[in-house]
């Protein structure tokens, strides 16, 4: 689901923020609600998400963004992966350090991947990509992370 929204909106003098107000974020889109034909889930997220959004004491937007993720994810007993892919699902688009790292590793892994290969890319992550690359982003931050490494311990009695 893409949102380009274009508002003229400020913040309020109560300094909340609404939905549309997605000129007072730097480089961050914020979602839209989901759509009738997806889950109650997918709602309860996006509006956990959007209330706590608006209560970050924090006066830099991606800390907010994702401080507002994983306070979603803690109240929902969900992992922060799962969040913010239901979030970009729905529309948001955000630098890489308003994400989590769990989902950064995900949408790099899908990323590296053709999108008909499994476990490739879907539509929201390709999206979240192109923004990315609009933006400025590292276009090899994928390849700049650690590696993951399966150890097993031996144990010795």
């Amino acid at each position: 689901m893409t949102s380009t929204l274009t508002s003229t909106s400020t913040l309020t003098s109560t300094n909340t923020l609404k939905s549309n107000d997605n000129d007072t974020l730097k480089n961050i889109v914020l979602p839209l609600p989901p759509t009738t034909d997806r889950g109650a889930a997918e709602m309860e997220i996006y509006a956990r998400f959007m209330r706590h959004l608006r209560m970050v004491p924090n006066s830099q937007a991606d800390i907010k963004v994702l401080s507002a993720i994983q306070f979603t994810a803690d109240m929902l007993d969900l992992r922060d992966a799962l969040v913010s892919k239901v979030l970009v699902d729905c529309g948001l688009r955000a630098p890489r350090k308003a994400l989590p790292s769990d989902y950064l590793d995900h949408a790099d892994n899908s990323l590296m991947r053709s999108g008909w290969e499994v476990g490739g890319p879907n539509a929201s992550t390709i999206e979240l990509k192109k923004y990315w690359d609009s933006i400025g982003e590292d276009t090899l931050a994928a390849y700049r992370r650690e590696p993951v490494i399966a150890q097993e311990t031996l144990f010795v009695e």
